[in-house]
């Protein structure tokens, strides 16, 4: 299989047989890029003058050689340099950028690396709150992106850390961990919270110390470091983790409980990636066979990921009948996706996805869904509940669906990209945004649980949800019908009241005094993003 076109994350366009590429259109400044003898492409840099970024693609400055593992083909790449590099990386991003004319044009040589521009070239505008508008921008190893979106594997100690306050005093726990990775191995519990990393207190100021816990907490496989954890109990332990290639389990756990002869169904799912197809499918034919007439989804970590599974996902909770998607019949709207104003003939819609996917040739199987046909979810939601799983939310409630939110406010990433690859690295600037069915996507600040008395807006054309807003319960175990966020769920349904206060454990999204420099997690885009993957007709 070639893959070598990446395909956007967040929102995808229509299933076609045609596929997009994945370079942008053009540019009014643009112009041809002078050549050298050798063929090579100028490095001169003309402020507001923009060359097609086809000229200077795949002309690196350590160009790869020999057979792609993971495609099976020759490595494009040809003899270059940082500064065509940088100069691909510009032109690209005057084409595709959804902000491109909020992008200053700042001579590439001043950067001491090709990391250094990238980051660059973002705007710097901000939202209504305050936060920016781009906290997306992002790149990483090719090979790094092929592992986790082909196989769901990372590089990590098998823990999932719930960033509950990046700035001093910092705040970090054990959201939960994988099974038999380097984390369960040493103990780790859910609840858990870093007092120290390699000696250096985990609310540490200076540069040097912030870097060290930053690259403790993203580790690469072989790393080792040294946590200091308080456990839940009070007792202080200390523990080495040794980063490994861990693999994702995107369904943790799936559940049916009859309470007040209602057949409820709890769902947590962490990420969208295709490894999670068949089990999230397992799931939703338990649900079906047990007649549940109410779902618990719980998304409080779930940063995104294959939007075509967010697609997927919402059809087998609402179905046919309210999706209206099946063989014969394209559907309602799941999502439109809007590009910049150089693009607008790319603006298109995408219906709800009713069929399965075979991931490893990228072609729709003939295998239909399984469905519940539910006109309300219950949403289980934290600051880390993003992109994709916004996405899931905001389509929903295009089509009238109702979504009860518990939790605290989602992210805000009503926003998507094209992951593409040059010369041994894979980049994410964003080129699009999303809407709903209604036409609403301004959710940048995220989706606020709001009580419904106060939620007046026609339902999918506002960022504020009924529900309530309850914090993370580090204390009890995920799924547990005594947890925080389950059991206003379970309170809201039997009562259409929120818990009138929550307990001091609950402490996610908890408003905390802030002084001094924050953690500097990126938002990674297979985590914390959604991914489209060309997928066509079967044949």
């Amino acid at each position: 299989m070639n893959n070598s076109n990446f395909s956007f994350r967040l929102l995808s366009l229509v299933f076609t047989v045609t596929l997009v590429s994945c370079g942008g259109g053009g540019s009014d400044n643009s112009t041809t890029a002078l050549v050298n003898a050798s063929n090579t492409p100028s490095e001169t840099w003309n402020a507001s003058v923009y060359p097609p970024s086809s000229q200077y693609q795949h002309y690196c400055a350590n160009p790869r050689s020999g057979i792609d593992p993971f495609e099976n083909t020759p490595y494009p790449d040809k003899a270059g340099s940082a500064m065509l590099e940088k100069l691909w990386l510009r032109s690209f991003s005057h084409e595709t950028y959804l902000w491109y004319d909020e992008i200053p044009d700042q001579n590439p040589s001043t950067f001491d690396s090709i990391k250094a521009y990238f980051n660059s070239l973002k705007t710097s505008a901000t939202t209504a709150s305050g936060k920016q508008k781009d906290q997306f921008h992002f790149s990483e190893s090719y090979e790094d992106y092929k592992k986790e979106s082909q196989s769901g594997v990372s590089a990590s100690y098998g823990v999932r850390w719930a960033f509950v306050n990046r700035t001093p005093p910092r705040v970090i726990r054990v959201a939960y961990i994988q099974e038999n990775s380097p984390a369960a191995q040493a103990g780790l519990e859910r609840g858990d919270t870093i007092a120290a990393i390699d000696g250096i207190d985990i609310s540490a100021t200076s540069s040097n110390e912030l870097a060290a816990i930053n690259n403790a907490l993203i580790p690469q496989a072989g790393d080792s470091h040294t946590f200091t954890l308080l456990k839940n109990n009070g007792s202080i332990n200390e523990v080495s983790l040794i980063a490994g290639d861990i693999a994702s389990t995107p369904v943790r756990q799936h559940q049916v409980t009859t309470i007040n002869d209602r057949r409820v169904g709890y769902l947590q799912f962490d990420q969208f990636i295709s490894v999670g197809q068949r089990p999230l499918i397992e799931a939703f034919e338990v649900f079906a066979q047990k007649n549940v007439s109410e779902l618990v989804l719980d998304l409080r970590y779930n940063g995104g990921g294959l939007i075509n599974m967010a697609s997927q996902l919402a059809y087998m909770i609402a179905g046919p009948t309210n999706t209206g998607a099946g063989p014969n019949n394209s559907g309602r709207v799941f999502s439109n996706t809007v590009y910049n104003d150089k693009r607008t003939a790319e603006n298109r819609a995408m219906g709800f996805e009713y069929r399965v996917i075979d991931w490893e040739e990228q072609v729709y199987t003939d295998e239909t869904l399984p469905s519940i046909n539910l006109d309300r979810v219950y949403i289980l939601t934290t600051n880390s509940t993003c992109s994709a799983s916004e996405l899931v939310i905001n389509a929903l409630r295009g089509i009238d669906v109702d979504v009860v939110m518990i939790g605290a406010p989602t992210c805000g990433k009503p926003y998507g990209f094209f992951p593409t690859a040059n010369c041994g690295q894979v980049y994410y600037t964003v080129q699009f945004r999303s809407e709903n069915a209604k036409g609403f996507g301004d959710y940048a600040d995220g989706f606020l649980p709001v009580p419904s008395g106060q939620n007046n807006v026609e339902l999918g054309l506002s960022n504020r949800v009924s529900g309530c807003t309850v914090g993370d319960d580090f204390s009890r175990a995920l799924g547990s019908p005594d947890e925080a966020l389950f059991a206003a769920a379970l309170n809201y349904m039997n009562t259409g009241q929120c818990p009138q206060k929550t307990a001091n454990r609950a402490i996610q999204g908890a408003s905390m005094n802030a002084y001094g420099p924050a953690i500097d997690i990126p938002m990674h885009p297979l985590r914390n993003g959604a991914v489209t993957l060309p997928i066509k007709e079967s044949h």
